[in-house]
């Protein structure tokens, strides 16, 4: 039998040795909850909920299912996920070039906070900000003024909100990326890498977006404010105390990469006369990204896992909505279990699918 064949055997035996211990152990689940008289079914998902869910991206009434609550969760736990992976990487991306900038004050000070960030437990962060930052923030009379439309208080963060669902707002903002993504690509794409034309993009495209919509600033009336958004202090701090537990990790790992290209990269760049701001954008970034992607893509799937941690906080993701309100109202806790396993699951493969795509792309050719 050939090396080939030999492989495709041993692979063969490892599939059914897998399908076998799963079907034992599924077997003796289910005949252990007939034996307790307990049936085993995922029909609950249609009964009413009953019970409110204070912040909810996706439309919500108590008088929805526990299907739609799993929805509105996972939306949430997404939103969540989005906000500390965007704040992670520029929080990690300027420690990192701090700490390689030469200058002792700047250098001192990342390393500093590194050690300090990342040597202390990442529940204890959270549960700082919301509780000694957060939660000493000012009543909303005397509310911190940012502007003269942003609000900072101890309910909340409150922002102008474009007009429209938010699904019109998401699919207009990515119709004008893509159009200005398009006219960027085709007169300076060929020069510039593609990190470079990114942040232009989403800027230009915020400011398409923000132009042509209608706004609504939040006004203090009576005792609370009226108009605009909440962005609770839950999400705010689940925000700041995953992003920056994880910043530090991930400026690490973007030094080593940067260390791991040959200082000649550098010597070249400088002898075209390219400054060394210019030299670090156009040619040590692009090739660092080359060896950062496999070490970002495992801090990014702890991300969307450490959202989990906002249930410490009651921020209403899916450990708080469906693995402990859910669970305990309707007592099903195997099908519970395996929804939300099944969910974080799907989310972490089709992260994890697209980073190894990005990275696919940006392999060299030949290796």
């Amino acid at each position: 039998m050939t090396s080939r064949g030999k492989a495709l055997a041993w692979q063969t035996v490892a599939v059914l040795v897998t399908a076998t211990i799963v079907i034992y152990f599924a077997n003796n689940v289910v005949t252990n909850l007939a034996v307790r008289g307990i049936q085993f079914g995922f029909g609950f998902l249609w009964a009413k909920a009953g019970f409110d869910i204070p912040f909810h991206l996706a439309e919500w009434d108590v008088n929805f299912s526990y299907g739609r609550a799993l929805w509105v969760a996972a939306i949430n736990t997404l939103f969540a996920s989005a906000i500390c992976i965007v704040l992670a990487s520029m929080l990690g991306l300027t420690l990192a070039l701090m700490r390689l900038s030469g200058n002792l004050l700047a250098m001192g000070t990342s390393r500093a906070l590194i050690e300090v960030i990342r040597n202390t437990p990442q529940l204890l962060q959270i549960v700082f900000f919301y509780f000694a930052v957060l939660q000493a923030l000012p009543p909303m009379r005397q509310s911190v003024t940012i502007g003269t439309s942003v609000f900072l208080n101890v309910r909340g963060l409150y922002l102008p909100a474009a007009s429209g669902t938010l699904w019109d707002w998401i699919t207009g903002l990515s119709w004008a990326a893509v159009l200005i993504a398009a006219l960027l690509w085709r007169r300076i794409g060929m020069q510039l890498p593609r990190l470079l034309v990114l942040p232009p993009v989403l800027i230009l495209g915020l400011v398409v977006a923000g132009f042509t919509a209608q706004w609504d600033a939040p006004a203090l009336k009576g005792f609370n404010f009226q108009g605009g958004v909440r962005v609770p202090p839950e999400i705010l701090a689940l925000a700041l105390g995953v992003s920056i537990y994880t910043s530090a990790f991930i400026a690490e790992n973007i030094r080593a990469a940067i260390i791991g290209i040959h200082k000649g990269q550098t010597e070249a760049a400088f002898s075209l006369g390219l400054t060394p701001g210019r030299t670090m954008a156009l040619v040590i970034l692009p090739q660092a990204l080359r060896i950062l992607i496999p070490p970002l893509t495992s801090q990014y799937l702890n991300i969307i896992k450490s959202t989990t941690l906002g249930a410490a906080i009651a921020y209403p993701e899916i450990l708080q909505i469906f693995a402990r309100t859910v669970l305990n109202q309707s007592g099903r806790a195997i099908e519970v279990m395996t929804l939300v396993l099944g969910v974080f699951l799907a989310i972490n493969l089709v992260a994890s699918a697209a980073m190894n795509a990005w990275n696919r792309k940006l392999a060299l050719q030949g290796r």
